[in-house]
């Protein structure tokens, strides 16, 4: 399901500084206003037109260099139409929030909130949700 893991991520991971285990981590629903650039947007403040946030990923998993973590619900959306989800490493501040996965061309996108729950469905194939 996973479309593109940001470059920086990517980095992060390789050198220990993201930590799927320990670091919390969540998901966000965009709208058309965000340009992605995967090579050089690294933290949550690069992120523009953000429609909805997660709690925390749950029941994380982590085999053979695959991530996995319980479907999302986003309660009772209302907003911009969702064209993008990205999962990024949450610290609780935009700028030192690491990006770490994009997905644009996901089941069930673009999605337009009507004040209903959103549930996001990651994919039980062999990379889950995405694989390094």
């Amino acid at each position: 399901m996973v479309n593109a893991l940001y470059d920086h991520a990517r980095e992060a991971f390789l050198k220990g500084d993201l930590d799927w285990e320990v670091h919390n981590f969540k998901v966000c629903g965009v709208d058309a206003t965000y340009t992605p650039n995967i090579a050089t947007h690294q933290y949550l403040s690069h992120i523009t037109g953000v429609v909805c946030t997660s709690s925390n990923l749950s029941s994380k998993s982590w085999t053979a260099g695959v991530a996995d973590a319980a479907d999302v619900v986003f309660p009772t959306v209302t907003g911009a139409t969702i064209v993008r989800w990205i999962i990024y490493q949450d610290t609780g501040t935009a700028g030192t929030s690491q990006l770490v996965a994009l997905y644009d061309t996901a089941s069930g996108l673009p999605v337009i909130p009507d004040g209903t729950n959103i549930s996001v469905t990651w994919d039980n194939g062999a990379s889950r949700i995405f694989r390094i």
